[in-house]
């Protein structure tokens, strides 16, 4: 198989411009067989060249072809760019010759994955670049970049380092066993733990918030139907997003969108009216809501304001009483009252079910201030988490899985077990830290993570 990769960098699409990326031992000449110019395996590292390419005797397109020699390079191989139009129909011409010039089809990650086995980034690291590609808001963009610099595996190599320093006096222990000499203080592991764990645990109570801003805080609306969702979806969203009308079970289906607040990404989703109904594909929508209901971090209740207290409290607890999700009550459709009797009855209502209560109206644009002040306070009370911010499962489930074995060690040494089954237990613990920046990895491992990750990246 040829070492050379190639893949467009850019998404094929009708835009103005593409580029397409080689990386691999042979990059140069490749590109320097179609190309119609200097001759590109003469020039200096970091330069950038103008001319056409060819397949054979026919011209493909006006280019610019970017030359970056090993290993001043993101894979740390020999590595070229080429900015053409950005028609799909050129963008697969070139790469067409390209392959018949002796590249290949790049894997889906296989860049940063070429990047990560030469040492130009570490897993956690590698990961990151997945993240910035997807990233949907300016905070997980910020969470992104720092992953990418390196704030959260300098963190973790210098606390495996110092396991690692220990583990080794207690390896070097059993090779004096019949001496009976202490070479790693064992009051000196216990601090160590505990400092380790002290620095793990504020990382994995952080995922659940970093988690939220990686994917977007997931907002279910619910309610019965014409309770006005739909119009108020729009509203927020501020966009006709989905249909709207008198009929009752209009909405079959979950919609969903996502609006930005203060950097933060919301995912709101516009769910069908709840009921019972003998309507097949209405029921499907029904279900598909309550999974939805389940899957939010926040739930906006809404109902409507001319219906009696009992009615709303009754829709209420069919459908959330036993919800442990932050719950705001939307009363809709306010402006049929008056200003008083909307706020009485707001007060009634957040009595009863002891939940912030909004008199709205969704066609009233200036009525929504409030629903944006709510989710401003939400971010306000949620965004105090310090330090290093975990946003992926893989990460966690290996920090939870080292500090399981910690505490083995901890339980170890209190016991006054023997050294070579601390040792075991320490050696795990090195294993699933390891795992988080590539200190430790395994072929399934690595197919699973760039697996993920588009191709050109």
């Amino acid at each position: 198989m040829t070492d050379t990769i190639v893949a467009p960098a850019t998404p094929q699409g009708q835009s103005a411009l593409a580029v397409i990326r080689l990386s691999g031992l042979e990059s140069i000449s490749v590109v320097n067989h179609l190309y119609r110019g200097k001759d590109l395996t003469q020039v200096p590292s970091h330069t950038v060249h103008y001319g056409w390419l060819t397949d054979q005797t026919v011209e493909i397109d006006e280019v610019m072809v970017s030359v970056f020699r090993a290993p001043k390079t993101f894979t740390r191989e020999d590595s070229v760019e080429i900015s053409c139009h950005g028609s799909p129909v050129i963008v697969q011409q070139i790469l067409s010759a390209l392959i018949a010039a002796g590249a290949r089809m790049a894997s889906p990650g296989e860049f940063t994955l070429r990047a990560f086995l030469h040492g130009r980034l570490d897993l956690s690291q590698a990961e990151a670049v997945a993240d910035l590609i997807h990233a949907t808001s300016g905070r997980s963009t910020e969470i992104a970049l720092k992953q990418l610099k390196g704030h959260f595996s300098s963190q973790l190599k210098e606390l495996r380092q110092e396991l690692i320093d220990f583990a080794a006096l207690m390896e070097l222990e059993l090779d004096f066993s019949e001496e009976d000499v202490e070479f790693a203080h064992r009051g000196r592991l216990k601090e160590l733990i505990d400092r380790i764990v002290g620095v793990i645990d504020p990382m994995m109570a952080s995922f659940q918030w970093g988690n939220s801003i990686r994917e977007g805080i997931p907002v279910a609306i619910v309610g019965a139907p014409n309770a006005g969702k739909s119009t108020l979806l729009n509203a927020l969203l501020k966009e006709e997003k989905a249909m709207v009308s008198d009929i009752a079970g209009t909405t079959r289906d979950y919609i969903e969108d996502t609006m930005v607040v203060q950097g933060i990404a919301f995912r709101f989703t516009d769910t069908a009216g709840i009921r019972e109904t003998t309507d097949v594909l209405e029921g499907m929508g029904i279900q598909r809501s309550r999974q939805k209901l389940r899957e939010a971090d926040i739930v906006f209740f809404v109902c409507e304001a001319g219906k009696s207290n009992d009615q709303i409290l009754e829709e209420y607890n069919a459908l959330l009483d036993e919800s442990t999700q932050e719950i705001v009550i939307l009363l809709n459709k306010a402006d049929a009252l008056t200003e008083p009797e909307s706020m009485q009855k707001a007060t009634q209502l957040a009595g009863a079910i002891n939940k912030p209560v909004l008199p709205i109206s969704a066609k009233d644009p200036h009525t929504l201030l409030a629903v944006w002040t709510f989710l401003e306070g939400y971010i306000q009370s949620h965004n105090q988490v310090e330090g290093t911010v975990i946003t992926n499962v893989r990460h966690v489930e290996a920090l939870t899985r080292t500090k399981e074995c910690l505490n083995k060690v901890r339980q170890g040494l209190s016991s006054h077990l023997s050294s070579d089954l601390v040792a075991m237990d320490l050696r795990e613990s090195l294993y699933h830290l390891g795992t988080i920046t590539g200190q430790v990895t395994t072929e399934d491992l690595l197919d699973s993570i760039f697996s993920r990750f588009c191709i050109g990246k």
